[in-house]
């Protein structure tokens, strides 16, 4: 049990401090190069004018670099690796524990987490260039979801004709059996997590909120016996969290595309691994609250000849419309998705 936990904290400490060494670097490198948008968001999704949301954003003012979850991702590979090669250089029972990197746990979200963040990094360089088809550049939207759902597709033929999972857990009430229906779903809940990418809208909003998510799998995880799982979450929260470091106010760079498209499809796979997948709107309803004013929004103005429900979306940037200022946003998220983790988490334990 000791070394369980051992295991799990060990490399989330790890990836915090690699993180922290790396940090500096990157935003030396960002600045350097000037990897910043060149324009604010002129339109909405539905492709109407955005005037409020563009005053909130004034991207061309601030001058902060884009591409900063390169640190999370990277402090994770790093901290992975470092402790692979541990284990083969130095063999011992300590070290060989502390390897976390299991075909059955892991690879399965590391492989996500890679593809999503590349995807996602020529996405934001995309965009700082004004290259693609995106209203600001980068990847259209359409290609960023097919490119989702590819990944999905292949994470749901993983746990299907590989993992030999077909079902998700009901609390409560047991097992509910997919059948084969279980890879359009799971691609279904991959893309739900992708467009809640829009609450990466405020210095250290995000950050926050994916922290809080993934370290109440890495919780479940550890409590369904699945270590590896859970100190792979862990490592991720590490990582968030020196991406934190570095993204509370004022930001020294976003999260962006390569930060967010990593982290939303991971995690939709490490739901999946723990089977709490019913959980997940309760778990991450920061998430689905700020993806659901979105749709709201664009809704009610197709159906009510442009009448909007709130005075900009996503729902943080209608309270900063509002007039809360930035950091009352951000330090009331994290509240309450510190809240619904919990919550959750502990719903998953007794159910």
């Amino acid at each position: 049990m000791i070394l369980d936990v051992v295991k799990v904290l060990v490399p989330a400490v790890a990836a915090f401090a690699i993180g922290i060494a790396l940090a500096p670097l990157v935003a030396h490198f960002l600045y350097t190069r000037k990897l910043w948008k060149t324009q604010s968001v002129p339109r909405a999704i539905d492709g109407s004018a955005a005037p409020i949301s563009a005053s909130i954003h004034r991207d061309e003012e601030k001058k902060t670099p884009r591409m900063g979850g390169v640190v999370v991702w990277t402090s994770v590979l790093c901290t992975i690796f470092l402790l692979w090669l541990i284990s083969g250089w130095f063999p011992s029972d300590i070290s060989a524990k502390l390897n976390f990197l299991s075909r059955n746990q892991t690879w399965l979200p590391l492989f996500t987490l890679i593809a999503a963040s590349l995807v996602g990094l020529v996405d934001d360089v995309l965009q700082v260039r004004g290259g693609g088809g995106y209203i600001a550049g980068g990847l259209s939207l359409w290609k960023r979801i097919i490119t989702v759902l590819i990944i999905g597709a292949i994470g749901g033929w993983w746990f299907f004709f590989k993992l030999g999972v077909s079902s998700i857990a009901i609390p409560f009430d047991g097992i509910l059996n997919l059948g084969w229906l279980f890879i359009p779903f799971f691609m279904l809940v991959m893309l739900a997590l992708f467009s809640s990418g829009v609450i990466d809208g405020i210095d250290g909003l995000s950050g926050g909120v994916m922290a809080s998510i993934f370290a109440a799998y890495a919780g479940i995880a550890f409590f369904n016996n699945q270590i590896d799982l859970a100190a792979f979450s862990a490592t991720l929260v590490g990582g968030i969290l020196a991406f934190l470091w570095f993204n509370i106010p004022p930001a020294r760079f976003y999260m962006s595309e390569t930060g967010m498209l990593g982290l939303t499809t991971t995690l939709a796979v490490i739901v999946f691994l723990t089977g709490e997948v019913v959980l997940l709107p309760l778990i991450a309803f920061p998430l689905l609250a700020t993806t659901a004013s979105v749709i709201i929004q664009v809704v009610s103005k197709k159906l009510r000849h442009g009448k909007k429900i709130f005075l900009v979306a996503p729902l943080h940037h209608h309270f900063e419309a509002i007039g809360w200022p930035p950091y009352k946003v951000t330090m009331r998220y994290w509240v309450l998705s510190v809240m619904f983790a919990v919550i959750g988490m502990v719903i998953a334990l007794i159910s």
